[in-house]
């Protein structure tokens, strides 16, 4: 990534309302110590988001910037700069713009209106906080596009970092496999996970033979599906667990598959880069930022159109009968 090229021998102050040991964050850093920076960090290890964000206020209330030469603000810099912009600007200022809070509450989640007064505060507020960056990152190009063209940021000043999974973790073994093909997909349940195409391509499926489903997120006992095939719920497991399930499945769902949304269409599912990592064949949504990374091959990586869970249980189907006849 050229930003993170372009950052070479300097004193870096990052600040980060994340918990400490947050992909992102440690992503982050250790890129910028790669390149020969000497990086002062500012987080908190807390679980609690409310102490985290105070322990992180009261550090840079009295960390003085004089001694850097750069201060780098990680996730969530809309948590950080309108308390602390006089102070931060004055030295070169990189943020990571993850996430937008306007696009976030607004067409994502649907909390506001986009026009509603608290709408326009938060686009307000990331339009001010990229403003006031001398150079940001994003997670996908599609992404970075939407950003300057909504808040009206430089283009030339926008990067992309993409995510990675903790190898640590993730990384492909061996592990019983079922008689069955089993099809597994984990996530938060959030909008833009399209997990209603998933249970409606589950529902179409149902009685297919040889075909088992793993469903690991809070999906809740009235969306249960059941039928012919044994499907499994599960609403939580730690990552050693999750890791587990992965490996033991025959085809990953990564979406996003909510085509409605526009935010599905501009990100690569986190659970996608932790598929990739396993090595697991998965399928996902049509959109933009995947195509960015992913290639259709046929064997590993399949495309599906968003919305459209006819499309997706014929995927499933074709593709167990190329592995599992």
């Amino acid at each position: 990534m050229n930003g993170f090229k372009n950052i070479k021998g300097k004193k870096i102050l990052y600040i980060a309302t994340k918990n400490s040991d947050y992909l992102r964050l440690t992503q982050e850093i250790r890129m910028l110590r790669e390149q020969g920076n000497e990086v002062t960090e500012i987080s908190c290890p807390s679980k609690n988001y409310l102490k985290r964000v105070l322990h992180v206020w009261r550090k840079v209330l009295f960390t003085s910037v004089s001694g850097y030469d750069m201060v780098f603000v990680g996730f969530a810099p809309q948590l950080i700069l309108p308390l602390f912009k006089r102070k931060l600007k004055k030295k070169p200022l990189a943020i990571d713009f993850f996430i937008s809070l306007y696009d976030t509450f607004c067409y994502d989640r649907k909390k506001f209106r986009p026009k509603s007064i608290p709408g326009r505060l938060l686009r307000r507020l990331d339009r001010k906080t990229l403003a006031a960056a001398d150079m940001a990152v994003c997670d996908t190009k599609a992404h970075g596009r939407y950003f300057c063209k909504e808040f009206g940021f430089d283009a030339e000043k926008m990067n992309v970092l993409y995510l990675e999974a903790d190898t640590s973790i993730y990384y492909p073994r061996e592990t019983a496999q079922s008689d069955d093909f089993t099809v597994l997909y984990f996530g938060s349940v959030l909008p833009l996970q399209g997990v209603e195409v998933i249970l409606k391509a589950i529902d179409i499926l149902k009685d297919e033979k040889g075909l088992r489903f793993i469903f690991v997120g809070p999906l809740g006992e009235n969306n249960a599906r059941t039928g012919e095939n044994i499907t499994e719920y599960i609403n939580w497991l730690s990552q050693d667990e999750l890791a587990g399930k992965i490996a033991s499945a025959d085809l990953c769902l990564a979406g996003h598959f909510n085509g409605s949304i526009m935010k599905a269409k501009r990100t690569i599912p986190g659970k996608a880069y932790i598929y990739h990592a396993m090595g697991k064949p998965m399928i996902l949504g049509d959109g933009p930022a995947n195509h960015e990374l992913f290639k259709e091959d046929g064997k590993s990586v399949y495309f599906c159109n968003m919305s459209d869970p006819e499309a997706l249980a014929e995927l499933i189907l074709k593709i167990k009968r190329q592995e599992k006849p």
